[in-house]
């Protein structure tokens, strides 16, 4: 469903910011807005404002920065509907009808909704009366669960006969065909009579991510039961692939906790909850799948997944790893926990206490680590022909990786972890020789280790295959052994030589985007903060993309967090206002030097008498810029690391592409790293 401005804005002013965090975060009022304890990183100190008047609330701590849909969806694990929903039922605001079609199936799903809601209520019935007393002594004896757990999930009862629910549904008012069609009765053309689907049977009420019920699980109390477990079917309401048992329950704990376990069994979530591990969800049935994996990251960045120790958990861990590999994000993936042998966690935490259960994730391995162990694994790999295809093997698996920073780093990793296992001496080492020369990563005679000039990776450019003298002269590291034998002396590049036209340029040597030094500032964020103090309305109407600017020089990210905070506690402070608060704050010094660097003609938008429209031009332009050369730096570290580990030419194309970008978007005004500015700040 879409959803109007005009609607959004009427639930925003129905509901104040502060009404809606002050659920979560304890708000205490300091002056014309709230502060309290982030709500996304542990503090002690209050981070965390919310003001009314402007209908947001901003974190410095963790910068996120939003408004009360944003706060739901980030703290609950909510999508922009659910949460829309949520809060308009919460202001008294009706959402528009949907449309005739869609108000048929709304009207089908509310209905099937309805005799799964009927159906808790009947287990739970069954689960209290005479008939339940074997079901209650499998789940308070043999499981040891409390009454307050069995009550909390909603377990129940299927009794052994194959009409009782049918019945006891046909008398609420519900057709055949709708309990059919729910799941609840097994029905086809050669079945003359529907039947009960779940009997005998300890129930599990099956919610999606709101709470509402939408299946079943059933665990069988006869051991001779044909199926040990069995699962609602697929029906229009449910998908076994897209929901997690227990997730409605779990969210808001996991983002509490920062952390979300996902095992393999129903019982096991009901275990660990009582266990005091409520941050636990299961798949239901099948195999993790890519929808459940993005279940996961909406609780946490990095869900624990939880596996018995033997072969059958190693086996599913491996067949997870597939599954998650090609959806890994920058800072979303998953980590493996492995149980001692022969121990699910229900039984760890009945036999040996939630204590073992906590240590058992405590040493939850990265997926990289676990992926590397898995390979290794597969056989003996002392000869080169089968470290090649080892190498193979792993490169393919890389390759499925979609998002290509994490590509690229994994790769990386799963250079570094061979080498490690192989060793680093020159009869173990993995040995790529270049196309054109011959010459493998041991590098080339004479050059000094770890020689190189700024801008350039460690180590040097790719070997050339030219005749080198032995004495390591100043670039002995360079493609073709430029340098020489002699300091400094001329050298000899052979076929495959970087020619010299193709290295850096000065003035991108002394650009700070390619130095070493990654804490001096370049001129283009030194243009942002002018702008800001000149044109302090800025900061009120884009702080949330002024908050998430990555400044190269701290002090810079100190300061623009300074200007969020004074403009966000007063937001008539004008660009005088803003000077003197900052001033009295300690920022006197870097005001003066911001002021000094700031003069290239084509940026009068940050000069104070600028007109509202040209700043605004001007400020998105640089902004863009700049993030896009801060992307470029990343993404030149990433070449060069991948540079220096394997020697490849497709790096070091890839060096010379990002850079040439680099030289092509710094600005000639950009501060020389040596300058005295640069040097003070």
């Amino acid at each position: 469903m879409r959803f109007s401005p005009h609607l959004l804005d009427e639930i925003r002013a129905r509901l104040a910011v502060s009404q809606v965090v002050g659920r979560k975060v304890a708000l205490k009022k300091k002056g014309r807005e709230w502060s309290g304890l982030s709500p996304f990183k542990m503090e002690k100190t209050p981070s965390f404002f919310v003001n009314d008047q402007k209908g947001f609330y901003h974190c410095f701590a963790s910068g996120e920065h939003g408004d009360i849909f944003t706060f739901l969806i980030k703290t609950e694990g909510l999508t922009f509907p659910e949460a829309v929903e949520r809060l308009a039922a919460e202001a008294g605001v009706t959402l528009p009808k949907p449309e005739v079609r869609d108000q048929e199936v709304y009207d089908q799903r509310q209905r099937l909704s309805a005799v799964l809601e009927a159906s808790v209520t009947f287990f739970e019935e069954q689960l209290a009366g005479p008939g339940g007393a074997e079901a209650r002594r499998y789940l308070t004896e043999k499981r040891g669960l409390r009454r307050e757990t069995i009550k909390a999930f909603r377990l129940g009862y299927a009794p052994q006969s194959r009409t009782a629910l049918k019945e006891y549904l046909t008398k609420a008012g519900f057709t055949v065909e709708e309990q059919a069609l729910s799941g609840m009765l097994i029905s086809g053309e050669e079945i003359r009579e529907p039947y009960d689907r779940f009997r005998h049977r300890v129930m599990f009420p099956i919610g999606d991510w709101k709470g509402r019920t939408i299946a079943f699980g059933g665990r069988a109390l006869d051991p001779d039961a044909p199926a040990k477990y069995l699962n609602s079917p697929e029906t229009p309401l449910f998908h076994k692939g897209h929901n997690l048992y227990n997730a409605h329950l779990a969210r808001s704990i996991a983002h509490d906790k920062d952390r979300v376990i996902a095992v393999e069994g129903y019982m096991d979530v009901v275990a660990l909850t009582e266990g005091g591990f409520a941050e636990s969800v299961a798949p239901l049935g099948t195999a993790l799948t890519p929808e459940q994996v993005a279940l996961l990251w909406r609780m946490t960045p990095e869900p624990i997944l939880c596996f018995d120790g033997d072969s059958a958990g190693k086996k599913a861990a491996y067949r997870a790893i597939d599954t998650v590999l090609p959806l890994l994000k920058p800072g979303m993936s998953v980590r493996f926990a492995f149980l001692p042998d022969g121990l699910d966690p229900d039984d760890l935490v009945r036999q040996q206490g939630p204590e073992a259960m906590e240590a058992a994730l405590s040493t939850a391995q990265p997926l990289a680590q676990v992926l590397f162990d898995r390979e290794w694994a597969q056989d003996d790999w002392s000869t080169p022909e089968r470290r090649a295809r080892l190498e193979q093997q792993i490169r393919i698996l890389t390759a499925r990786i979609e998002d290509g920073s994490v590509r690229s780093h994994y790769e990386q990793d799963m250079r570094r972890r061979l080498h490690a296992a192989w060793g680093n001496d020159r009869s173990t080492a993995p040995f790529r020789p270049s196309r054109e020369t011959g010459f493998g990563r041991q590098g080339v005679p004479g050059a000094r280790p770890g020689a190189n000039f700024r801008g350039m990776p460690a180590g040097g450019y790719p070997r050339g295959g030219g005749r080198l003298g032995a004495g390591g002269g100043r670039f002995g590291g360079i493609p073709g052994g430029y340098g020489g034998a002699g300091r400094g002396g001329p050298g000899f590049g052979g076929p495959g030589a970087v020619p010299i036209h193709a290295l850096p340029s000065s003035s991108l040597l002394n650009s700070p985007l390619a130095s070493s030094d990654q804490t001096r500032p370049g001129y283009r964020e030194m243009l942002l903060i002018r702008t800001l103090i000149n044109h302090s309305w800025l900061a009120a109407e884009d702080a949330e993309a002024l908050a998430q600017v990555t400044f190269v020089a701290p002090v810079l990210s100190r300061l623009r967090d300074a200007i969020l905070a004074a403009v966000s506690l007063d937001n008539s402070l004008d660009s005088a206002g803003l000077r003197s608060h900052l001033v009295q704050t300690g920022f006197g010094g870097v005001l003066d030097l911001v002021d000094r660097s700031v003069t290239h003609k084509c940026d009068r938008f940050a000069e104070p008498n600028a007109g509202h429209a040209e700043v605004e031009a001007g400020w998105r332009h640089a902004l863009a810029l700049h993030d896009r050369q801060v992307g470029l730096k990343a993404a030149l570290e990433s070449a060069e690391r991948a540079w220096h580990e394997d020697r490849d030419e497709d790096a070091f194309q890839r060096i010379r592409e990002l850079q040439a970008e680099i030289e092509r978007l710094a600005r000639p005004g950009d501060l020389d790293e040596n300058s005295e500015d640069a040097a003070a700040i």
